[in-house]
């Protein structure tokens, strides 16, 4: 029987897979609604093949394009880094460089303000950046029938972290992927991310699990995503009810306390959820009026007014603008875009020295990769390539250099805004901001 009301249609069929004829079954289908014109032909042609687009995501139709500014030279005096066996950053050296960045967006005005901001501070001696910790939570709940039972198994959980931890290093660990036997289309674990840490948080009869993993040079929502299920499932739910008589009702393996992809002011906090990353410069006053046609006293003053209109807003985090610079280098270089919210928290700081003045922006959480994911997209990997940052043993790196860039557009922004009763940001933002 027909629903009242519903007129009786038949849905076009939708294929999902990235098969040549459901490709062109889906172009065809478009082509045919009434709104389609034929001079948007264009974008389901292919300027990188089919087939490797196909790889990046389903239901493959067709293409977009993004115009790509490069600002530079960017001078820089960047920290190289590594991980101790605890998962804490360890610095091991520094480096001077000059560095081209890749900036894919249509916000006009974007590219030409952080550039002026690379001026400027290449007439200030560079930017210094620094990397303070490296690390991403997945939040898992275990349900339980009371408060009890669920500090029961909080208990449980840290009486059993470092065999949790050496069980998913463990060689003969059956889930492995080169473990022998294992069973076709079970998940594997992920060698690449290491447990770092686990805490707990109870809440009625619920026991949220934070595992805190690092992930090399993977952003790695998708190693550690295994990983903490194959904790779920293989040791916890393996053992704790035989171990204690208490079987959870339920387990879900992410429940909106690990920071993935939603803003939240724990993770604003340290060590954030990713890349903790500091980038620095003095700007003499010279400079600011030469350059900038802005004083110190000016900058100070908008940074007063909008700490107060920020605490007053209830906003995590007080910054000028930092996703602009954030979402157009994760465009060019194949960053997963969902993350631009949760890496873009970030505080900026202004001091007074002499007639100039200090900035400094600290980014809390910056999920980004240098291996895996959109990062083999053609054009990813040449952007990447470009700065230096593509492959093993360079996230580090980009990290800081999209810090840098952050700090470069608040400075250029921040000007515009301070001086002349904020004409100047009024005029870029005519001259370049399309519609009239």
């Amino acid at each position: 029987m027909k629903a009242r009301g519903v007129a009786s249609r038949t849905l076009p069929r939708w294929p999902r897979a990235n098969r040549a004829e459901a490709i062109t079954q889906r172009q065809e289908h478009l082509r045919t609604l009434p709104h389609w014109e034929a001079t948007h032909q264009h974008v389901l042609s292919w300027p990188v093949p089919a087939d490797i687009l196909g790889n990046f995501q389903e239901c493959l139709t067709g293409h977009m394009v993004l115009p790509v500014g490069v600002i530079g030279p960017l001078s820089l005096d960047l920290g190289d880094y590594f991980l101790d066996d605890a998962g804490a950053v360890q610095e091991q050296g520094r480096r001077s460089d000059h560095v081209y960045v890749p900036l894919a967006h249509t916000e006009g005005g974007l590219s030409a303000s952080i550039q002026r901001g690379v001026s400027v501070v290449a007439l200030s001696g560079g930017i210094r950046t620094h990397v303070l910790a490296d690390v991403m939570t997945r939040d898992c709940c275990f349900v339980c029938q009371t408060t009890s039972e669920a500090v029961t198994l909080a208990r449980w959980i840290a009486e059993h972290r470092e065999a949790m931890a050496a069980w998913l290093r463990d060689p003969a660990n059956p889930l492995r992927y080169d473990a022998p036997g294992r069973e076709a289309g079970t998940p594997s674990l992920s060698t690449h991310a290491l447990l770092r840490g686990i805490e707990t948080h109870v809440v009625g009869p619920m026991c949220h699990v934070l595992y805190r993993f690092s992930t090399g040079d993977a952003c790695g929502p998708n190693m550690m995503t295994r990983n903490a299920y194959a904790l779920n499932q293989g040791y916890v739910l393996a053992r704790f009810p035989s171990e204690t008589g208490i079987a959870p009702l339920r387990v879900f393996l992410e429940t909106n306390m690990g920071g993935d992809k939603k803003p939240s002011y724990a993770f604003f906090q340290f060590p954030g959820h990713g890349k903790t990353v500091l980038a620095e410069t003095t700007v003499p006053g010279e400079v600011l009026r030469r350059v900038l046609r802005v004083t110190a006293d000016e900058v100070l003053a908008l940074e007063h007014a909008g700490l107060h209109g920020a605490h007053a807003s209830g906003m995590q985090s007080f910054a000028f603008t930092p996703a602009s610079a954030v979402a157009a280098i994760f465009a060019a270089t194949g960053q997963d875009l969902g993350m631009v919210g949760t890496s873009s928290m970030a505080q900026l700081a202004v001091t007074r020295v002499d007639d100039g003045v200090h900035l400094s922006i600290r980014f809390s959480g910056l999920e980004v990769g240098t291996v895996g994911g959109g990062t083999s997209l053609p054009h990813a990997r040449a952007y990447l390539q470009m700065m230096d940052c593509l492959g093993t043993g360079k996230v580090h790196r980009f990290a800081q250099i999209i810090a840098a860039t952050a700090l470069c557009l608040e400075l250029s922004a921040s000007a515009s805004m301070a001086a002349a009763g904020s004409r100047n940001f009024v005029q870029a933002h005519t001259e370049r901001g399309g519609i009239r």
